[in-house]
C-alpha cells in the first residue's frame, strides 16, 4: 500500500489555503507559526513541488496548491465529519447564526430547506439580535451582517457588492404626488436604518444635492418595517437595491430612476478559528454556492430606462 503524507500536513495545508494566512490557520489550529509552516513543507517535500508562491506578507497558492486543494479539500471534510460521528457528535451539528431580521426573511429562510435536504444533521439556531459580530464570543459561530467593512482580525467574506435605492409607494395615499426628482424629497419623510446612519448623505451627495434637507427624517431598527411604512405611504425608504428586488412587493417602487454605489454590503463573517468546525464549514459553502456573488437570482424590478449609476461620495 502507497504511504501517504502525514495527515497534519494536510490539515495544516488546507487551513493554511482556505485562510490565506499561515497566523490564522496556526490559530486555528492551536499551534505556532513555525509549527504549522513546518508542517506544509514536510508536505510539500512529499509532493516533490511547492503548493503556494509565498509573499513577505502573505502566502497564495499556485497551481499546483489550487488543485490539490479542490481534490482533497472535500475529502478532509467528510473525514472532520467521519470522526465526529465516530465521537457520537456527528448526529446533530448545530451553528448558532446572528443574522439580520431582512436578510433572514428575504434571502436566508426561502433557501434553507435545501439546506436541510443536503445536510440534515445540520441545525441552526437563528439569532436576529442587534451586534451579531461583538457576539462572535458570547455563544455566536457565525454572523451575516452589513458593513462596509469587516476587522481585520475576523474571517469575512462578502456577499457581493449593491446599491442604494430611494422607495416609494407605487400609489401614494390620498391622492399624495410621488416625488419625481431628488430635489422633491425637500417635503418628503426620509426613511433610514438606525445602523446605516449614513446613507442619507452619501445618497445626497452623489445625486450633487449636498445641501439638501427632508421635511422630516424617521429612524428603523427594522429593514422589513422601512420597506412596510414606504408601502404606506409614511416616506421615501433608503435602503439596498438587493432588499427592494428580494421584497417582490408591488406596493414599492423604485424613485428616480437613480442607483448609487453603496459603501455597505451583507458579509459572512467569523473568527477565523470557526472555520475549522464542519457546521461553519458547511453553512458558508452552502451559503456562497446558493447565493453566488451576491447578485442572486431575481432580476431588477422595472425601471423604464436604464439608471445613472452615480459612485458614493465618502461619509464624514
Amino acid at each position: 500500500m502507497r504511504r501517504l503524507p502525514p495527515l497534519t500536513g494536510i490539515e495544516a495545508f488546507v487551513h493554511a489555503a482556505r485562510l490565506g494566512s499561515v497566523k490564522a490557520a496556526a490559530e486555528a489550529l492551536a499551534l505556532s507559526p513555525p509549527a504549522l509552516t513546518r508542517r506544509i513543507q514536510a508536505l510539500e517535500a512529499h509532493l516533490g513541488h511547492p503548493l503556494f508562491d509565498r509573499r513577505p506578507q502573505s502566502i497564495h497558492l499556485n497551481m499546483q496548491g489550487r488543485i490539490l486543494l479542490g481534490d482533497i479539500a472535500p475529502l478532509v471534510d467528510q473525514l472532520a465529519l467521519a470522526m465526529d460521528r465516530a465521537a457520537g457528535a456527528g448526529d446533530v451539528m448545530r451553528l448558532r447564526l446572528a443574522v439580520l431580521p431582512l436578510f433572514a426573511t428575504q434571502r436566508l429562510m426561502p433557501r434553507l430547506p435545501t439546506l436541510r435536504a443536503a445536510h440534515p444533521g445540520l441545525h441552526i439556531d437563528i439569532d436576529t439580535g442587534a451586534h451579531g459580530l461583538s457576539r462572535l464570543d458570547e455563544g455566536i459561530d457565525a454572523a451575516i451582517t452589513i458593513a462596509a467593512e469587516i476587522e481585520p482580525h475576523l474571517y469575512a467574506r462578502s456577499l457581493g457588492s449593491d446599491r442604494l435605492v430611494a422607495i416609494g409607494a407605487a400609489s401614494p395615499p390620498d391622492g399624495a404626488s410621488r416625488p419625481r426628482e431628488p430635489a422633491d424629497l425637500a417635503h418628503s419623510t426620509i426613511l433610514l436604518h438606525r445602523d446605516l446612519p449614513a446613507i442619507w448623505d452619501i445618497w445626497r451627495d452623489a445625486v450633487g444635492l449636498s445641501s439638501l434637507e427632508p421635511a422630516a427624517i424617521d429612524h428603523f431598527d427594522s429593514g422589513q418595517l422601512m420597506l412596510d411604512a414606504a408601502a404606506r405611504g409614511l416616506g421615501v425608504a433608503l435602503l439596498l437595491e438587493s432588499n427592494l428586488q428580494a421584497a417582490k412587493d408591488p406596493r414599492l417602487v423604485p424613485l428616480f430612476g437613480i442607483k448609487v454605489e453603496s459603501p455597505y454590503r451583507y458579509w459572512f463573517a467569523c473568527r477565523r478559528a470557526s472555520l475549522g468546525r464542519p457546521a461553519v464549514r458547511i453553512f458558508h459553502d452552502w451559503l456562497f454556492e446558493t447565493l453566488g456573488d451576491g447578485s442572486g437570482d431575481e432580476r431588477p424590478l422595472g425601471w423604464s430606462a436604464e439608471p445613472a449609476v452615480l459612485p458614493p461620495t465618502a461619509p464624514a
